[in-house]
């Protein structure tokens, strides 16, 4: 596409106000504008095809010019055309007059057709196996000879000037949130639903899955909807982000419900009568309406009571990090599914205000270890004889504000001191009391390295899809705002209310480190900005936060593409800021020469650039009273309260690693980053009982473990599902077609940083895994390779030939890294 647009007057060539004689529909009588240029469509004739087609074929002639071969393709239409048969006729009619005459007319030496892309790009190898189209020296295609290879992305994209589409990166990022999360719920549900119907043996249990089988169709399509590029781009307009988003809530909902009668079955606590009756256990995280955040339920724990707490791990692996639920009270005790005690802290909830932190209710956490793919029953208890209660936590208070007012049953002091810390077995963090702000952080193995955290805002021209800063962003923290320390034997927060210009600030944010005895979180360091960019005080404002390190990346970083491969980003000073901010879905980082690393995992979709060496910066949220000119009409005005989750990560490579500045290639995630993203974007699912038993009351131990083994840290489950879930009992009757599909991904990583010890990894996917061996209690029956949209068996076709042997008679599959495969099968309770 060489010139400004995809539209009729942009494609037959260099000339739109010739180009647009071309658009037959722009014609009187249909309801499209006219040509802008003053010159119009005038319908083909016998008189004047001559001098019409000489016309179109000069243009067709310039354009072929821009390209090697003699192949030319020229789009005929748009976004909004051929809403009508008579549309469609125009422009087919005077074109096929055109084109006859062209055809006819040898002299011309040319020939035009209508065809399809595939046939474009047929007529274009037909003619290169007859030409060599090769330049010397050139990097070829591996494809086709004679053309050469482009590999990376297009990012960033600019339409005219310095109009850079950087924007919609983090436009409407409290929906981008809503879609990750709705995301991986419908992930679990799915697992959820292939477990009940493998271990499923009578048609009375098929009865739950099949009332929610529509509700879970509903649900994909729903996210699938949501991805379209102007829904998850946050480039809708107000009224259709509200479906969007209502679609979604609704869908959450529906899912959540499911889970958690699932739960109970998988777990045994029902049998037969689960189908109308109401769930036991609500989810752990309720939100009351599309766009409020989500909020903890709080356990009551009234004495002499416990409280199940049940909780799924979506993951392929066992999973062992610190939990945390609230609590209305502080006096429990954190039990296992089999009455064991477990070491437990207990810390205040806070919120966003600055003259009430506390909230009066309490975050009970505890270490919890749920198997892959799997269920683990605790219990919060209030008064279990011999089970030491919630560690309170300490907590230290740095406030010109106002006073910060002790709550027992936790022992309270003042910061003491312009700088305070917080540390576990492998970090210690250091914070600016007077601003809050992460200062540096020293390593166990002695390496230390500058983190200064910045919040700041850029005054901003642009729209939904532009990002057009008027200068730099200027720092909003000002000397003076809350602080609050809590510290405890399994977490460790700064929780700061800062001071800023305005009565109420636009951000407070909280930073984390956990101590769960050498489990991946203890590595990372967690944290979350709370973001209220409400209020004309924040028109044409973006907020970001920055990290400035002292990593030397020379302005070099890496962001992922749809968290399945990284892509390399550098800073050029001959493009405006603008042009330099990038997409990052999940992960950005940078790599210095000596091959330390500084990872930012998120858990939505945001922007990120790298503007001066050692700098990582991530806009937050943007609020921007004018339409940009791209089509949607209006500003982004209807911003959300919000939370931003980050982990970061900082590793040393263990082996020589490559240098980014020398080296064009992307590079790969390390295992615990991998892992770590896992588990930030792939979350615990939490679910409570609804009603309290009595302390005497007996349970029996609650827990399901479907697999018979983990899986290898780098293989990634990406579904386990009943494609069909509403036709699931018919289907085996009349098709004999497995089905179930597992969709599994091998993760690419780079060797040369830490590969077991940091990430608990027990295996890693070198050897070829057995699907009839992956599950426990579950018989695989009929397994066979299938291609991603799950249409195509024929395993020749798919290229799986010289990998597989055959699947159905010995379950064996090999995947290479960043491959993804999907197979069908049967699942039988087995022996």
């Amino acid at each position: 596409m060489p010139f400004y647009s995809y539209d009729i007057p942009h494609t037959c060539g260099p000339e739109p106000a010739i180009c647009c004689q071309f658009d037959f529909a722009r014609s009187h009588g249909f309801s499209y504008e006219l040509c802008p240029w003053g010159q119009y469509p005038v319908e083909t004739n016998p008189e004047n095809v001559q001098e019409r087609a000489l016309k179109l074929l000069d243009q067709y002639r310039k354009k072929s010019t821009l390209y090697r071969t003699n192949t030319l393709l020229v789009p005929l239409g748009d976004d909004f055309r051929y809403v009508t048969a008579e549309e469609a006729e125009a422009q087919f009619r005077n074109y096929q007059m055109i084109f006859d005459y062209i055809n006819s007319t040898p002299s011309l030496n040319a020939e035009a057709k209508f065809g399809t892309l595939d046939d474009y790009f047929q007529t274009l190898r037909e003619e290169a196996d007859r030409i060599n189209y090769s330049v010397p020296r050139e990097i070829g295609s591996g494809q086709i000879s004679g053309f050469p290879s482009l590999s990376g992305d297009f990012f960033t994209y600019a339409d005219r000037q310095k109009d850079y589409w950087s924007g919609y990166y983090v436009s409407r990022p409290f929906f981008k949130a809503v879609d990750r999360v709705l995301e991986q719920t419908l992930r679990a549900s799915e697992m959820l639903m292939a477990f009940l119907l493998g271990h499923c043996q009578r048609p009375q249990c098929e009865k739950l899955p099949m009332r929610y089988a529509y509700k879970l169709t509903a649900a994909r399509r729903n996210l699938a909807l949501f991805q379209h590029h102007d829904g998850v781009t946050g480039t809708a307009k107000d009224h259709v982000v509200l479906d969007y988003g209502t679609r979604m809530h609704t869908s959450l909902q529906d899912l959540q419900i499911f889970m958690s009668k699932a739960i109970e079955v998988l777990l045994g606590i029902r049998q037969e009568k689960y189908d109308q009756t109401p769930a036991l256990f609500d989810p752990e995280q309720v939100r009351s309406k599309y766009d409020a955040l989500p909020m903890h339920r709080a356990i009551s724990a009234r004495k002499g009571t416990v409280q199940s707490v049940v909780l799924f791990n979506p993951l392929e692996q066992t999973r062992e990090e610190v939990v945390m639920v609230v609590v209305s009270r502080q006096d429990v005790s954190v039990l296992d599914s089999n009455w064991t005690c477990v070491q437990s802290q207990v810390s205040p909830e806070l919120q966003h205000e600055e003259s009430k932190i506390f909230t009066g209710r309490h975050r009970i956490h505890w270490k919890a270890s749920i198997p892959a793919m799997g269920l683990q029953t605790y219990y919060i208890a209030n008064g279990f004889a011999g089970c030491e209660k919630a560690k309170p936590a300490k907590l230290k208070f740095s406030s010109k504000l106002s006073s910060i007012p002790c709550l027992p049953p936790y022992a309270c002091s003042k910061v003491e001191g312009d700088t305070v810390e917080i540390m576990n077995r492998h970090q210690v963090l250091t914070f600016d009391v007077k601003h809050g702000l992460l200062q540096k952080v020293i390593h166990k193995n002695g390496l230390q390295n500058v983190v200064v955290e910045e919040i700041a805002l850029y005054s901003s021209s642009g729209g939904a899809y532009l990002f057009l800063p008027d200068g730099d962003a200027q720092p909003i923290i000002k000397s003076g705002g809350n602080l609050v320390i809590s510290e405890g034997p399994l977490m460790q927060e700064v929780y700061s209310y800062p001071k800023t210009s305005w009565e109420k600030t636009p951000v407070s944010h909280s930073t984390r480190i956990y101590n769960g005895g050498n489990t991946v979180q203890d590595f990372l360091i967690e944290k979350e900005y709370h973001v209220e960019l409400l209020g004309k005080d924040f028109n044409d404002r973006e907020l970001i936060v920055r990290y400035k390190t002292d990593t030397n990346n020379k302005r070099i970083f890496y962001s992922d593409l749809n968290g399945f491969q990284m892509s390399r980003r550098e800073t050029y000073d001959k493009i405006p800021l603008q042009g330099n901010y990038y997409p990052m879905p999940s992960l950005a980082f940078m790599q210095g020469s000596n091959g330390q690393r500084f990872s930012v995992h998120s858990r939505q979709a945001l922007g990120a650039a790298s503007l001066k060496e050692g700098w990582l910066e991530i806009m937050l949220d943007r609020r921007l009273v004018r339409d940009d000119g791209r089509g949607l009409g209006q500003g982004v005005m209807d911003n959300r309260v919000m939370n931003v989750v980050f982990h970061i990560l900082m590793e040393s490579n263990i082996s020589s690693t490559s240098d980014p500045v020398s080296n064009p290639l992307p590079l790969s995630p390390s295992l615990l980053s991998h892992r770590v993203n896992a588990q930030l974007n792939y979350p615990l699912h939490a679910f409570i009982a609804k009603k309290p038993q009595e302390i005497s009351a007996p349970t029996h131990s609650r827990s399901f473990s479907p697999l018979a083994a983990p899986l290898p840290c780098d293989l990634h489950i990406v579904s386990f599902k009943v494609p069909r879930p509403s036709k699931y009992s018919q289907q085996q009757q009349q098709l004999g077609d497995p089905r179930l599909v597992l969709m599994l991904h091998r993760r690419n990583w780079d060797s040369s940083y830490c590969k077991k010890a940091q990430s608990q990894c027990t295996a890693v996917a070198d050897e070829s895994v057995n699907l009839f061996n992956m599950f426990k209690d579950l018989t695989v029956l009929n397994a066979r390779a299938t291609s991603l949209n799950l249409l195509h068996d024929d395993t020749e076709m798919l290229g799986y030939t010289e990998q597989f042997g055959d699947v159905a008679r010995d379950g064996r599959v090999i995947i290479p890294p960043m491959e993804i495969q999907a197979y069908k099968f049967e699942l039988r309770p087995g022996q």
